[in-house]
């Protein structure tokens, strides 16, 4: 099984379609195959097996993370759940700055409990803001404590580069990230995380008759995409890191 991993960080009005070829692990070492032209700030395309970079352009470049700060998010409670200090069956209580945060919603209600399964998923397919907060002061406290866990994590995973102010991904100023970094966190949540993974595939997930479409189209494009997540906001342009699974 190969796994390659396309991640690019856009900065124009448009999300620009990208091929990758498919190659084995030893062609990904020997071969480099002419540069792709991109219309993106900065990106990266890497071969999972080996970590080789098949192809980029300013990978180290700092850029707003958007919803892509979501994978590091999802990456440290999976983490807490892997090690027993969180199950997927912990109720949430819903508090008023999670139900306020701007932007994407999964649309939870102030003062509910939820499961927090359903508030994982909400982040992951719906890209849900107020999911994230939600999850991110019943695991910490504080959306700021939270930070903290996210930040060394990052630190662990070597995304030197790297720096998380909040858990949803709304412009802070501080708050960055890089092309390869984004490739290191989905390298690690494809590896340390097998159970998890497949929800980024999902296409759809309802939660209070509200059915919302995962953002990343090209699940529906191309039958070899199985994740991970897009993101936008005004400062950060369209964000996108994806993965696909190729035979050789």
């Amino acid at each position: 099984m190969k796994y390659q991993l396309l991640i690019k960080k856009i900065s124009t009005l448009f999300i620009v379609a990208i091929s990758i070829a498919s190659l084995n692990l030893q062609a990904a070492i020997f071969i480099t195959p002419k540069q792709p032209s991109i219309n993106a700030a900065s990106y990266a395309v890497l071969d999972y097996n080996s970590g080789a970079i098949i192809a980029s352009n300013k990978p180290h470049e700092k850029r707003a993370p958007a919803s892509l700060t979501k994978l590091m998010t999802a990456y440290v409670v999976f983490q807490l759940i892997q090690d027993g200090r969180a199950s997927l069956e912990d109720d949430v209580k819903i508090s008023e700055k999670a139900w306020k945060t701007m932007g994407s919603k999964s649309f939870v209600e102030v003062g509910k409990t939820i499961k927090l399964k359903i508030l994982l998923k909400g982040m992951i397919i719906q890209s849900g803001n107020d999911a994230a907060v939600a999850l991110a002061e019943h695991i910490a406290g504080t959306e700021g404590t939270f930070t903290a866990y996210m930040n060394k994590y990052a630190q662990g995973l070597g995304m030197d580069n790297t720096r998380f102010e909040n858990a949803s991904g709304l412009d802070y100023k501080d708050q960055h990230t890089t092309a390869f970094d984004m490739a290191k966190l989905a390298s690690a949540t494809i590896k340390d995380f097998p159970e998890f993974y497949p929800w980024y595939s999902e296409k759809e997930f309802t939660y209070h008759d509200i059915k919302q479409r995962n953002r990343n189209k090209l699940l529906w494009s191309d039958k070899t995409v199985d994740g991970l997540k897009t993101g936008f906001t005004k400062k950060a342009g369209y964000n996108l890191v994806a993965s696909a699974n190729r035979m050789d």
